[in-house]
């Protein structure tokens, strides 16, 4: 072999093992220390101020029951609980049916005795499994959802002798 073929090699070698050097030597900043642009902790993060009142911790007013309000909380429930609970409240989503843990049907005793505001709690605070959606679902949608719950559970537990006769005679 020619030594002057081996040049170009040597050459590309010697660049390569320059710029490796710079790797080890680069400026850091050591992982116990802070930052120097950012806040220290004795002043981050900052102490609330003396009357402030959390968005959640205010009781959100209960919006008179209508038509919209039903509308509106069908469809919030389809997208945000329909996958774990089933469109009809069974506890048969789409989740439960790929292997998760089944929430319970909304039509047993125990939940159809629950008052409806414990339905906005567990949409804003989560419950078991089911993790909060406080800040997915805003608090108005909690109630729709939670007046829908209700429009489930009544339909599903209806007595016949109780609706209108026009209904009456529609489900004949």
């Amino acid at each position: 072999m020619k030594p002057w073929r081996a040049v170009p090699a040597l050459l590309l070698l010697a660049l390569l093992a320059a710029g490796c050097d710079n790797l080890a030597k680069q400026p850091r900043s050591k992982t116990w220390q802070p930052a120097d642009d950012q806040y220290s902790r004795k002043t981050w993060p900052p102490a609330p101020a003396e009357h402030a009142i959390a968005r959640e911790d205010v009781t959100q007013p209960v919006p008179p029951l209508s038509v919209a309000l039903l509308e509106r909380g069908h469809e919030r429930f389809n997208v945000y609980c329909s996958p774990c609970h089933g469109f009809q409240g069974q506890g048969d989503g789409m989740i439960v049916k790929r292997g998760f843990p089944a929430p319970p049907s909304f039509h047993i005793d125990r939940l159809r005795s629950a008052p409806t505001q414990h339905y906005y709690d567990v949409i804003t605070n989560g419950w078991g499994v089911m993790y909060s959606y406080a800040d997915r679902v805003e608090p108005t949608d909690r109630w729709a959802i939670a007046a829908y719950i209700r429009a489930l559970q009544e339909s599903r537990n209806a007595n016949i002798a109780e609706l209108p006769q026009s209904v009456r005679e529609s489900l004949q």
